[in-house]
């Protein structure tokens, strides 16, 4: 094994004559936008940053024509188990998975169920192919929701995805079967999400809670107008955000244990979801090694297929 297969495949700049004279690290934030904690990261080790094939440190000059690379070290997640857990892969390259994870799936394992996570799954079948990756998700889903998770496989694809995200550039469409029918029938709702200081797991709209901002657009009502289907869209990322926000304008989602009516809920259609009415169908991103604009589906699962068409009257 020679010394460069301890490290993923390099970023690499090609220096043009206006970068003559600049340094390291000016080049590589501006052609690549290497964050400075990647950079102090990877000048470390001993082939993280090379000008011409030689070690060289952040602060060190480029000339036109030398040719830049990173390198970051190949890594596992040593403290996830793997397990061979069915994983519903819509998309993979040496980059970037996303997975259709399924209601009742964890993203990561966390106090208390450390197996039997998505990430237990997906390290498994990074295993299987012989790569060495850590699990790295950009975002997440509750439990309970099910759909699409982007999982960076190299920190700097983590680090660039997270920063989209930030910047509300990935794109996320997520369905739902609520209760009730939103009015209007589209529109905003703009409220301030915190934890419940009762309950700390549980999160209410407080007018000092953190900005909260989801998008909703009714699809179809059924049943007079007892119950509908909406398509959402996050600007921000709060935990449980639309559970909470669809609760607040009286649209509480169908089978929600945590935010549903509770004993106002018809038991059929709470028995038919089996779980909250969540589907995160729709994920769009720029690939940060391509710059290509990128989108994926995942259709509605089967007990949501069931409860639709049994609120359609099919």
């Amino acid at each position: 094994m020679t010394e460069l297969n301890r490290y993923y495949e390099p970023l690499t700049v090609h220096i043009t004559e206006r970068e003559q004279g600049m340094m390291v690290r000016t080049v590589l934030e501006r052609r690549l936008g290497v964050s400075r904690k990647l950079l102090s990261r990877v000048k470390l080790t001993e082939h993280g940053i090379t000008l011409n094939g030689r070690r060289v440190y952040t602060n060190d000059k480029v000339q036109s024509g030398d040719v830049l690379a990173v390198r970051m070290e190949k890594e596992t997640s040593a403290d996830i188990l793997a397990e061979p857990i069915p994983v519903d892969i819509i998309f993979e390259d040496e980059y970037l998975l996303i997975a259709n994870k399924p209601a009742g799936l964890i993203v990561h394992p966390t106090h208390g169920h450390y197996t039997g996570t998505l990430a237990n799954g997906v390290v498994y079948h990074w295993q299987m192919k012989g790569e060495q990756v850590r699990f790295r998700p950009v975002h997440r889903l509750d439990e309970e929701t099910s759909g699409l998770v982007a999982i960076a496989k190299n920190p700097y694809i983590h680090q660039q995805l997270s920063e989209q995200l930030q910047a509300d550039q990935i794109q996320k469409r997520y369905l739902a079967l609520v209760y009730g029918a939103p009015s209007p029938a589209a529109g905003t709702v703009d409220a301030p999400i915190d934890r419940n200081p009762d309950s700390p797991h549980i999160r209410i709209v407080k007018p000092d809670g953190y900005p909260s901002v989801t998008h909703y657009e009714t699809e179809a009502v059924y049943r007079g107008g007892a119950a509908s289907m909406v398509r959402l869209r996050l600007e921000t990322g709060r935990t449980h955000q639309i559970r909470v926000h669809m609760r607040h304008i009286g649209c509480p989602l169908i089978g929600d244990k945590m935010y549903g009516p509770g004993e106002d809920g018809e038991a059929e259609w709470e028995a038919a979801a089996g779980r909250q009415a969540l589907h995160a169908e729709k994920l769009g991103l720029t690939h940060p090694m391509t710059g290509k604009w990128m989108e994926w589906t995942a259709p509605l699962p089967p007990e949501l297929v069931r409860l639709e068409q049994m609120l359609a009257g099919q």
